[in-house]
């Protein structure tokens, strides 16, 4: 999979490559992978403006460097430099060789809009939000590419969120990122701000790095589950799933979770309705409604919370599958329920063996602070859930984080088309779906997530949404995308 590492880890590595190779070597590298990556941006780079935004920072040199290499590549380059004493002797030679060469030092915005701008304001370093010239920057509209170093000025290396109350930070359409891949491009706010990342290792030995903070979801994190069916298969061989809900006027929600389970592989899927729900599902008859109150709780797996409602009988129907041997998906309502009873959160964490899918308000909630907080620091809001709980916990939402045990994973599928009614519960449908395949704990959390993700992203490359794209298309794509996967698995 794909590493993430702290800033703290990027520092450490920053000061031991600095002391092996001697000040301003990754300065210069950096320059000038970033100029590559400008240029590779510009359709004519001879012919191209490019403004180039530098802080008074080492990130501000990284900018600097790369306004010289562009401008020695006979571009012409706009320099905007903040003022303030340059932070170090690196800043200082780069600040010196861009006042050298051609690139042109302005006090504003150039009348012409240029071709790209590069934004070196401020790095990974940043802890206060942005003021004053920067922000003012920041907020501009820039009617080109945007190509950030390292990280968009002022977003949050680590968490993804922007950095302090009422900050703002550069929308970018690229970044280029140094040494290796921060967490913080992939959830949150940095999904919208990072853009396409690439990462440029400054020539840098991997292998000598320390473990990872956070990993990149991906098929080869679960790969070893996906298996082609054999030929003297049944349904007994492939499980079985009963999705638990549906109170009064939110049928629909296990029915929607029961046809993600299906069309995912379950062997046997049921519907188990907390209050009278119906006979059957007409759109996908396979389908066995139940009362949850008589169902046998043993025998499936659990899927418990889509549209379960906060009724006496579902709290005794969560009490009773917090008793039972199944491995449980907790999603929704479930986890409502959860969060107003010390009681059942005490019996979770003693239990374990289950897979938490809160949106952030739920998490909050579990969690006794607001969503703001959640979202301030998604990975260590996940990361706390899986401790508190001893489960695998995923925590929805751009970006998702899943955290198993002291394990880290962001997941880059996913589009705005799931900002819609009913996806939560395909997602914990496919989730329990995958458990009730013998797929692990982590590896069911990881494949879920990413094969949503992945089908909302085939819908939209369809042509389907993401404006309109509903929970119930989503199965029939999550479907073709997995089938998809296994085919390409080595036999």
């Amino acid at each position: 999979m794909h590493s993430l590492f702290s800033v703290a880890q990027i520092r450490t590595i920053e000061q031991e490559a600095a002391a092996a190779l001697g000040q301003g070597t990754l300065m210069e590298r950096a320059g000038r992978a970033a100029a590559m990556a400008a240029q590779a941006l510009l359709g004519s780079p001879h012919q191209a403006q490019v403004l180039v935004l530098a802080g008074p920072g080492n990130n501000g040199g990284d900018a600097l460097e790369t306004a010289a290499n562009l401008a020695e590549a006979g571009i012409e380059v706009s320099v905007l430099h903040l003022p303030g004493a340059a932070s170090s002797a690196e800043a200082a030679r780069a600040l010196g060789r861009a006042q050298a060469s051609t690139a042109a030092f302005v006090a504003a915005l150039p009348a012409t809009p240029p071709d790209l701008v590069v934004d070196g304001l401020f790095g990974i370093g940043l802890t206060r939000p942005l003021s004053g010239r920067a922000r003012e920057l920041a907020q501009t509209a820039f009617r080109c590419p945007v190509l950030a170093l390292d990280v968009p000025s002022g977003l949050d290396a680590d968490t993804g969120a922007v950095v302090g109350p009422d900050g703002v930070a550069v929308r970018a359409t690229h970044t280029i990122t140094f040494i290796a891949d921060k967490p913080g491009l992939h959830t949150g706010e940095a999904t919208e701000l990072a853009g396409q990342v690439q990462v440029a290792a400054l020539e840098l030995d991997a292998a000598r790095f320390p473990a990872p903070a956070a990993q990149l979801n991906g098929p080869s994190a679960f790969a070893s589950c996906l298996k082609a069916r054999t030929a003297n298969a049944h349904k007994g061989s492939y499980g079985n799933v009963a999705i638990v809900g549906g109170a009064n006027g939110m049928t629909g929600a296990p029915l929607l979770g029961a046809r993600a389970a299906l069309f995912t592989g379950a062997g046997r899927v049921y519907a188990a309705f907390v209050d009278p729900g119906p006979s059957h599902d007409p759109v996908q008859p396979e389908i066995m409604c139940r009362a949850a109150g008589g169902f046998d709780f043993s025998a499936a797996t659990l899927v418990l919370g889509p549209g379960m409602g906060h009724s006496p009988d579902a709290a005794r129907d969560l009490l009773r599958a917090l008793e039972s041997p199944q491995v449980l998906v907790i999603d929704a309502d479930g986890l409502n329920l959860i969060a107003n009873s010390p009681d059942l959160q005490q019996r979770l964490a003693q239990r374990g063996r289950a897979v938490l899918t809160p949106h952030p308000l739920e998490a909050a909630r579990l969690l006794g602070m607001t969503s703001a907080i959640v979202q301030a620091d998604r990975l260590a809001a996940a990361q706390e859930l899986a401790r508190r709980f001893a489960a695998t916990v995923i925590l929805k939402g751009a970006g998702s984080v899943i955290a198993h045990g002291a394990a880290l994973y962001l997941n880059p599928t996913g589009n705005p088309g799931l900002a819609t009614a009913g996806t939560g519960d395909v997602l914990a449908g496919i989730c329990g779906s995958l458990l009730a395949q013998g797929w692990p704990e982590r590896e069911a959390a990881l494949g879920a997530v990413w094969l949503h993700g992945a089908a909302a992203d085939h819908l939209v490359a369809s042509g389907v949404g993401p404006i309109g794209l509903t929970a119930g298309e989503l199965p029939r794509a999550v479907r073709e995308v997995m089938n998809g996967l296994v085919r390409r698995q080595p036999v």
